[in-house]
């Protein structure tokens, strides 16, 4: 029987983390230790790396996953310890995971197999305590608002009209729609609320495109938790909120520095979700590893029509970042799914699926190319593909114009990726990379969600209902209309019908609802039936969680 990832992760020899630091040239009174194998890398050290030239930037993104797998994570944290293994020194990039998912359906998300970061107990649970920090700044918030509104109001808030809502880092539904403040007078006024899951909030969005304190309370102020009955914006600024929120956030917003089975460094980061909010680790921790090493490997959530659409239009605008490469990441199992094939099926050989899957990679790739960046297929191999469906992959991606090679980073770490990462370097050095984001700034905000939807998704139209379009015209007439969307769409499909797999064209995108995110300076737009509070599966992976006889943590894979 094979090894579990958390059995592979234990058995893993971690050095302590002053010597990662020491690799990357990080003086150890720079390094703040949380226990002796993770660490937050000072913040006045990291702003002192300001005037060092950037290393080669590449982000890894993905097909539509699907039940079958794809391994993005995984083969990030791969290709880090393939490019560390042919000499160029590297660190991976990557987000925090949400305890939603934890203990929800996905399970842990630390990479898998012998190509983990770790301690990977410690990166899927508490970490640093960063999320909590994130989720107690956004409900300091709420409670402020709660509160002002009890003593008097004065500053008019209409309570039909707050857009701010509380959050908890848990897969809950029952919190999706609530009735607050109940209970009679001393508990002030009631009226309709609502949670979202924390990596979904605007709080967490702020804290990973913020560069420093003093722009992460600028971003904090910024907030819009409502409008006055005259319809006059109301920020967190005004409230005197915005001090306090950054207080809670001071310590979170210095990065962590953790290790790979290969004692690559990692830095871990931050954690919204693709589907829903733009899917990146932290501006800051990208910006530190590219000061420290030649590459930096970073990932974008979901598929490349979510996460690589959002690192691009988003992160890469807001921060100046100019990728050197692209690695989408393809499975055969995932494609035969793509092809038709359920479940059951998937251990059979059936070329015919993955070509015909197929379509779903070549889109993909021609979404990436219209970025600028020049792409590389990693093809991450499992033990039921045959050689002929690989084959089949390389095709495709060929046909493409892109090179794929099958990598075997998940069974053999580094070693079964090198071949990946030689040619993600020729890529690189070959400097073809001439990024540039899908649309401009001052394009109408309307005319975004349309070129996302019909350029990236390949959709016949976007449609609204009046009071969405409304909102639409009202967000552009209030000032916001410079700032890019953020798409909040099912991840499994790239229409809004999670059931249609492959390459559609010709469907309707409906923007269900648009959310103004002041600080994080973007717009939601939330299409479709996506929930911005998840729900738990039926068998929660929560049931298969304990800890065991030697007091080890079991079942987060």
């Amino acid at each position: 029987m094979a090894e579990s990832d958390i059995e592979i992760a234990r058995k893993s020899v971690l050095k302590p983390i002053a010597e990662i630091g020491d690799r990357l040239g990080v003086p150890r009174e720079a390094l703040l230790p949380y226990g002796h194998t993770k660490a937050k890398i000072d913040l006045s050290y990291v702003g002192s790396l300001s005037e060092r030239e950037n290393g080669k930037l590449v982000v890894v993104t993905a097909v539509t996953p699907t039940p079958a797998g794809e391994g993005k994570t995984t083969t990030s944290v791969g290709l880090a310890d393939g490019l560390n293994r042919i000499g160029k020194e590297t660190v991976v990039c990557l987000r925090e995971p949400s305890l939603g998912p934890c203990f929800g359906m996905k399970g842990g998300a630390a990479g898998g197999g012998y190509a983990q970061v770790v301690p990977m107990e410690d990166i899927n649970l508490h970490f640093t305590g960063d999320f909590h920090a994130i989720g107690a700044a956004n409900n300091l918030l709420a409670a402020l608002i709660d509160n002002h509104i009890h003593q008097g109001n004065a500053l008019g808030l209409d309570a039909r009209r707050i857009s701010w809502r509380r959050v908890v880092d848990m897969n809950d539904r029952a919190l999706r729609e609530i009735v607050c403040s109940l209970g009679g007078l001393g508990n002030g006024f009631p009226r309709s609320d609502g949670f979202d899951i924390t990596v979904a909030s605007e709080v967490m969005a702020i804290f990973c495109l913020a560069a420093d304190l003093a722009d992460l309370q600028r971003r904090l102020g910024n907030v819009v938790v409502g409008q006055t009955r005259a319809r006059e914006w109301v920020t967190a600024r005004d409230l005197k909120a915005d001090g306090a929120m950054t207080v809670l956030l001071k310590d979170a917003l210095a990065p962590n520095l953790v290790q790979t089975l290969e004692n690559s460094p990692a830095i871990i980061h931050g954690g919204p979700f693709a589907n829903i909010a733009h899917g990146c680790n932290s501006v800051i921790a990208t910006r530190t590893g590219l000061k420290l090493a030649d590459y930096v490997v970073t990932e974008a959530g979901f598929g490349a029509d979510l996460g690589a659409e959002k690192f691009f239009d988003i992160k890469c605008r807001k921060a100046g970042l100019a990728p050197d490469a692209a690695v989408v990441v393809a499975t055969a199992r995932a494609l035969k799914m793509h092809g038709g094939v359920a479940v059951a099926a998937l251990g059979d050989e059936n070329v015919a699926a993955v070509k015909a899957g197929g379509a779903n990679l070549a889109r993909h790739l021609a979404n990436v190319r219209q970025f600028g960046v020049p792409a590389v297929v990693a093809v991450n191999r499992f033990p039921t593909d045959t050689e002929a469906e690989l084959q089949a992959v390389t095709e495709v991606a060929a046909a493409q114009g892109v090179h794929a090679l099958v990598c075997t980073h998940w069974a053999d770490g580094g070693a079964g990726i090198e071949a990946l990462a030689r040619r993600v370097v020729e890529v690189v050095e070959a400097g073809e990379a001439d990024f540039r984001p899908l649309y401009p700034d001052d394009m109408p905000l309307w005319d975004k969600v349309e070129t996302v939807a019909k350029r990236i998704y390949h959709a016949g139209g976007v449609t609204a209902a009046p009071a969405v379009r409304n909102r639409f015209k009202a967000l552009q007439d209030g000032g916001y209309g410079h700032y890019p969307v953020c798409m909040a769409k099912t991840q499994y499909s790239f229409s809004t019908d999670p059931a249609l797999r492959g390459a559609p064209e010709g469907h309707e995108v409906q923007v269900r609802e648009l959310r103004l995110s002041a600080g994080a300076e973007f717009v939601v737009a939330i299409c479709g039936d996506m929930m911005t509070m998840p729900g738990l599966p039926r068998t929660p992976a929560a049931e298969s969680i304990h800890i065991n006889a030697q007091g080890q943590v079991e079942g987060l894979f």
